[in-house]
């Protein structure tokens, strides 16, 4: 059996790892329009990892960045997931300074809501769009990736619908976030 690698200093905050290379990460979910905390996604995320999704207003786009930026600062993720109108908070997020570890966007509608949405330099972005979305148009993805560090963003173009029920069903959805978490893991400690 391996030592146990004890505590591990991650995003501000200290984790046992038990052994564990990397435990599962602690993600916060911003839900799209149509989400909310009862949603599919945030379910998934429940069952798999420490995870929170806080409810919001979404007609009122100010405020969920609030309600998101006080869930960072009380619940300090490693990984941020935002899906859809949940993606362009997480993206509000990032432009402000509030969230500037690890995010996974999800079709992500951040140029729907703000055309001149960018991602910060020097920070991880995953951007998962599926090629069938009829909602939210790929090359919005495309178009955003482009703004952000070439050596931290990846764009994972999938076979899937706006929802992305395929990659929710057959777990890519699961393991993008383990894979970004680990990636920013990696990178931290090199």
């Amino acid at each position: 059996m391996p030592p146990d690698p004890g505590p591990v200093e991650r995003y501000g905050r200290t984790v046992e790892r038990k052994g564990d290379p990397m435990p599962d990460p602690r993600v916060l979910f911003i839900h799209g329009l149509e989400g909310s905390p009862q949603g599919s996604k945030a379910r998934l995320f429940a069952e798999h990892f420490e995870a929170r999704t806080p409810a919001m207003d979404t007609s009122d786009p100010a405020a969920c960045v609030e309600v998101q930026r006080r869930a960072i600062e009380d619940f300090r993720p490693d990984v941020l997931v935002g899906s859809s109108f949940g993606g362009a908070v997480a993206v509000a997020l990032l432009a402000s300074g509030a969230w500037r570890g690890p995010t996974l966007l999800l079709a992500q509608a951040a140029i729907h809501y703000d055309e001149a949405a960018t991602l910060p330099k020097d920070v991880t972005v995953w951007l998962a769009h599926g090629t069938r979305d009829t909602l939210i148009p790929i090359e919005h993805s495309r178009r955003l990736a482009a703004t952000g560090s070439p050596d931290r963003v990846r764009v994972l173009e999938v076979d899937d619908d706006h929802p992305l029920h395929a990659s929710v069903e057959n777990g890519d959805l699961l393991d993008w976030v383990r894979a970004l978490a680990r990636s920013e893991s990696r990178g931290a400690s090199a």
